[in-house]
């Protein structure tokens, strides 16, 4: 009588089941992890679909970007630049990105209300 060699992985009637929660418990832990050269990778992507995306000339990080929760999947980066129409005169300028994590694109708007002067700051009571 021969007797059949069984794998370790070999799936079985009857334990399919467990195997495949096993294989989804396994890749559950996976893609909630994140490592550190990941989310350097996420803020690359970020500053270059902004900078692609905005009107600024010599565009640029001007802070980091700013994640929000997985509801809204949006991670915010203020940009700094110079206006390239000729009636503002090269003036410095901001812009607000907002990048959608899971579309991949970016948008922008104009920011410059977002600089917070002396004056306009809160006194301290």
């Amino acid at each position: 009588m021969l007797r059949q060699k069984r794998s370790f992985f070999s799936i079985q009637p009857g334990r399919t089941g467990i195997a495949v929660f096993l294989t989804a418990l396994a890749w559950s832990g996976l893609a909630t992890a994140t490592s550190p050269a990941a989310w350097s990778a996420h803020d690359k992507a970020v500053a270059q679909s902004c900078v692609k995306a905005s009107s600024l000339k010599q565009a640029r990080a001007a802070g980091q970007p700013l994640v929000f929760d997985d509801r809204t999947a949006l991670t915010a980066l203020l940009l700094s630049g110079r206006y390239p129409q000729p009636h503002m005169k090269n003036r410095t300028g901001q812009e607000l990105c907002l990048f959608n994590r899971k579309t991949r694109r970016a948008v922008v708007t104009p920011a410059d209300q977002l600089s917070v002067t002396a004056s306009a700051a809160p006194s301290p009571k």
